[in-house]
């Protein structure tokens, strides 16, 4: 037990500090530790949740780790079989290479790898068996200077090739490969006696690599870039719609009186994800063009109508950015001013609403929608209305209705109902932000004509089907009683 008794000295500030012994140096380097491992295990604990949280949300994930270790153990049987081993030679580390470095999450992907590996190899290999050939045709001394000069400039054109946005696009890597076959053989080639067997044997391996990759990707448990667009694009769409509303709601004050359970706030945040997916909508567009026919999607699919989709999104998320800064402006219009153009905003919103998700049902369903018109007719009244409303405002001052003034004794009606009617003189300023809100929104609703214009023709160039062909093409309906009446005749 500790005697009761401390020492303390006064600091110069007039306070009293404890004095505490200091700590031995075993019991400093034990607590370091001790402190060490619980930021360690936090850590751990922490990655652990989080990596938990990702195979759950999306098990896609986790298959296709799965898919992975089973191509590098199926190829690796050519390196642990003694008669596979000896039919391919000890290249057969050039298989698992080729699993590693060409499996991708999509078949698009792993189809895009496979085919630039494949071909550049091809290319390289042989352009460098061929160079190799003259090179050795002149001489010990001039073999090393042809091969330096031709790799100098093959290496240097394929490079350049790399900055064309038709090559970068589709072909990057498959150039990164050329350039690195194509060293490997005249490098490598230099000392080596038997260039063309060894070209050969590693050629094989690749391929058994690449077939084995294209293989899985395609027959286990497969993952479209296709699918994966056109989902993203819906997705899209639908928080597009879910803005626009939101947006209007927040600034009208409807959310809470609609009793929603998510918050209006976060729903009119809802187009950033329209304005950043422009990189992703591009990378599963390229990989969509490697893709076969599967599904609903037939053999060259106008995937690039998509990114045109997705553009006129971003012009229509563009506005939406500029009526969201409207909204959280520090400068408002007085309520009165709010209320006189309400009902014709929110009618706006409500039909612009409407057809960016039959729009995304179109494309969900693939089908032509019977309604899409009059909604579109619905959206141009409500523009109609909206601008014959803003053209009522004058450029300074409205008429309000001021709180009713007291009545005196002995006025006459006529005096009443003058001392009811005023006009209040409201700055320019006052006026501005709700203009403001309600412009963006015509314009919003102007670009929402163009998104339809563009899954339009979507529906043109994939064929989509109208209702009223889904209609013929379904089996007539059978009668069981006439049935049984021409039965009982005959």
């Amino acid at each position: 037990m500790s005697s009761g008794l401390e020492w303390r000295v006064t600091m110069p500030d007039g306070a009293s500090v404890k004095l505490l012994p200091k700590l031995g140096i075993i019991r400093r380097a034990w607590t370091m530790m001790l402190a060490l491992f619980l930021a360690l295990k936090s850590k751990m604990t922490s990655f652990i949740k989080k990596a938990w949280k990702i195979g759950v949300d999306e098990p896609k994930k986790v298959i296709h780790c799965l898919k992975v270790g089973m191509g590098l153990s199926l190829v690796s049987l050519f390196y642990y079989t003694r008669p596979l081993y000896d039919g391919v030679g000890g290249n057969a580390m050039w298989a698992v290479m080729t699993v590693v470095v060409v499996f991708e999450y999509t078949v698009g992907g792993t189809l895009y790898k496979g085919f630039n590996r494949a071909t550049a190899t091809l290319l390289a290999g042989s352009l460098g068996v061929g160079v190799h050939w003259l090179a050795s045709k002149s001489g010990n001394d001039g073999e090393p200077i042809i091969l330096g000069i031709s790799l100098f400039i093959l290496a240097s054109a394929a490079t350049f090739s790399r900055f064309l946005p038709e090559v970068k696009s589709r072909f990057d890597y498959g150039v990164s490969i050329f350039i690195l076959t194509f060293s490997l053989v005249l490098v490598s080639g230099y000392r080596v006696d038997k260039l063309f067997d060894l070209a050969q044997q590693r050629l094989s391996t690749i391929a058994i690599g690449i077939s084995m990759c294209i293989l899985i990707s395609i027959l286990v448990f497969p993952v479209w870039a296709g699918n994966d667009l056109h989902l993203l694009i819906t997705r899209n769409m639908d928080k597009l719609a879910e803005s626009v509303d939101g947006c209007i709601s927040e600034y009208f004050n409807e959310g809470n009186a609609r009793g929603e359970e998510e918050p209006t706030c976060k729903k009119s945040q809802s187009y950033k994800c329209v304005l950043n997916s422009k990189a992703s909508e591009e990378s599963l567009a390229n990989l969509a063009r490697w893709e076969p026919g599967h599904g609903r999607f037939g053999f060259r699919y106008p995937w690039k109508q998509y990114l045109k989709i997705g553009g006129a999104m971003r012009h229509c998320a563009c506005c939406l950015e500029a009526l969201s800064g409207c909204i959280n402006s520090e400068i408002q219009a007085p309520d009165f001013i709010k209320k006189h153009l309400s009902e014709g905003c929110k009618k706006l919103s409500s039909n612009s609403t409407d057809v960016l998700k039959e729009l995304s049902s179109i494309i969900k369903s693939m089908k032509r929608s019977p309604n899409i018109d009059s909604l579109l007719a619905d959206m141009s009244a409500s523009v109609d209305d909206l601008q014959n409303t803003l053209k009522s405002l004058t450029n300074q001052t409205l008429l309000s209705p001021p709180p009713p003034s007291p009545v005196l004794p002995g006025d006459s009606p006529e005096n009443q109902s003058v001392a009811h009617k005023s006009t209040v003189d409201v700055p320019l300023m006052g006026v501005l932000p709700v203009v403001m809100v309600a412009s963006l929104l015509i314009e919003i609703a102007s670009r929402i004509e163009d998104v339809t214009d563009t899954v339009n023709d979507l529906a043109a160039l994939a064929d989509f089907k109208a209702v009223e062909d889904l209609l013929n093409d379904e089996p007539p309906v059978v009668d069981e009683n006439e049935n049984m009446k021409t039965l009982q005749e005959v």
